[in-house]
């Protein structure tokens, strides 16, 4: 199917949207790469009634049955991992080495992963526990099972800065889980997400067990998350979008996955590896153009270490090529859209306002006339209660914010509503293990940018509720059901 015009996926048919199409566009030329479907409230809910009805068959699947569907699934992504790479380059403004390696292959990957995931083990023996005779029955010993059954149907909704990744990861457990799912992907790069389910129908998931639908405005979303057939949502986006899907879920008792906003604290102790440090938090200037939930945008320096660290970050920030994701050598691609780039414009703005000193960056990259682009910039001589320090940007912007001792570098890294993930540098492992143990994040990096992908996965405070990635996606995934009898 060309990725020019496409359809809604339902209940196993690719389906004619009620309200035409809109356009996706290309970051990095503002061209039209496709055009996406309009859904509409009612097609929404078809979908979701679509899945209610393949659960009951699906989740009654052998596990080697489903794991076979996953595994020939990667096959086909693999067979088209070029196309799939150059489109997810196109819709989402992604550098080639970022599309083929963190997008497209990350999204084959997980769903290898997860073909494996449906053969682990869902039952764990409770140790017996003995009765005595009373109002419940008879004395006796009484073994226990807990058993992971699947929860139902799953809307996953998912997010604009990894159209492959994100996505993979929320329908791979799922569906290994033995749940159905309705996928509704960002508005601003959902054409690789329809490729995600041609994939899956060729390797043979049935009718109903996957089913596709977008729009460009939030009624879409809305329908797929108050729908009465669905009992779980996971959503990967913003603190605020997560906040409203949490209280629509709540009138029902859904269950719920959240990815929310990022903050990263990167905690830089006097005795750390500089260049060490500045080249993770560097990354937050390239990778993904900064419009990622983990990046190190807040960094916490110790006053010993300052001065060095701000001039090596703009030594790191000056060697960026931006421009054409395309071109060989680039490595600061677009941001996703105008109106993305124009936010990202006006928290620099503000930043200078609150007295925030603009150390390299804060205007826009000349002689890039076509598409959105936002220079690399980093803000220093920052204080903890800005907006800029307090605020996700998701843009490729550093705030640099000085402490005086440990205990002040920890309380700053915990006063704030965010808490994914943080960092540490030091050369004294003991003692950044010390600090990382004091932060009030869902996971800190130790010296690394690095991410353990079968460690659990997930925020603090408003950064989101619940884990995934590895195993504990699959607990994510599923309700834990006992089953008691006497011995």
């Amino acid at each position: 199917m060309s990725d020019r015009n496409r359809r809604l996926f339902i209940g196993g048919e690719w389906t004619e949207p009620d309200h035409g199409h809109y356009e996706v566009i290309n970051p990095a030329t503002e061209e039209v790469v496709g055009l996406a479907p309009e859904a509409s409230r009612e097609q929404v809910y078809a979908a979701a009634a679509a899945a209610r009805e393949a659960f009951a068959t699906w989740s009654r699947t052998r596990p080697e049955e489903r794991a076979a569907i996953l595994d020939r699934a990667a096959d086909l992504m693999q067979r088209d991992f070029t196309g799939n790479a150059a489109l997810a380059q196109a819709e989402s403004g992604a550098t080639t080495p970022t599309a083929r390696a963190m997008q497209a292959a990350v999204g084959a990957a997980r769903f290898r992963r997860y073909a494996r995931g449906a053969l682990e083990p869902v039952e764990e023996p409770v140790a017996p526990q003995i009765n005595e005779a009373g109002p419940m029955g008879r004395a006796g010993v009484f073994g226990a099972l807990a058993v992971r059954q699947p929860v139902g149907v799953v809307t996953c909704i998912t997010s604009y800065n990894n159209p492959w990744a994100n996505p993979a990861g929320k329908v791979a457990p799922a569906l290994a889980m033995g749940n159905t799912v309705v996928v509704k992907p960002a508005p601003q790069d959902p054409l690789s997400v329809y490729r995600m389910a041609e994939a899956l129908e060729e390797a043979g998931v049935p009718a109903g067990v996957v089913n596709v639908v977008t729009a460009s405005g939030p009624g879409a979303g809305e329908a797929a998350v108050d729908s009465p057939d669905i009992d779980m949502v996971s959503f990967t986006g913003s603190t605020a979008v997560g906040q409203r899907i949490a209280e629509v879920c709540g009138r029902s008792m859904k269950r719920q996955l959240m990815e929310l906003g990022g903050k990263g604290a990167a905690v830089v102790l006097d005795d750390a590896d500089l260049d060490s440090a500045a080249a993770g938090i560097g990354t937050t200037f390239s990778f993904y153009s900064g419009q990622i939930c983990t990046a190190p945008t807040r960094v916490l320096v110790q006053r010993a270490a300052h001065d060095a660290l701000i001039e090596k970050l703009t030594a790191y920030a000056g060697h960026l090529k931006v421009g054409d994701p395309t071109d060989r050598g680039t490595v600061v691609g677009p941001v996703i859209s105008a109106a993305h780039r124009d936010r990202i414009e006006s928290y620099i703005e503000l930043g200078r306002k609150e007295g925030a000193r603009i150390v390299t960056g804060g205007e826009r990259p000349a002689g890039l006339d076509r598409g959105f682009y936002v220079a690399p910039t980093l803000l220093a001589d920052c204080t903890n209660d800005m907006r800029v320090v307090r605020e996700e940007i998701f843009g490729p912007v550093v705030v640099v914010v000085p402490f005086d001792d440990e205990d002040e570098g920890i309380a700053l890294a915990n006063d704030s509503d965010y808490g994914l993930i943080d960092y540490v540098w030091s050369a004294d492992v003991a003692r950044a293990f010390r600090v990382a143990r004091q932060l009030r994040a869902g996971g800190v990096g130790v010296n690394t940018i690095g991410r353990n992908m079968e460690a659990p996965f997930g925020g603090f405070k408003k950064s989101g509720v619940g884990r995934d990635v590895g195993s504990y996606a699959l607990h994510a995934y599923s309700e834990l059901q006992a089953i008691v009898w006497p011995g």
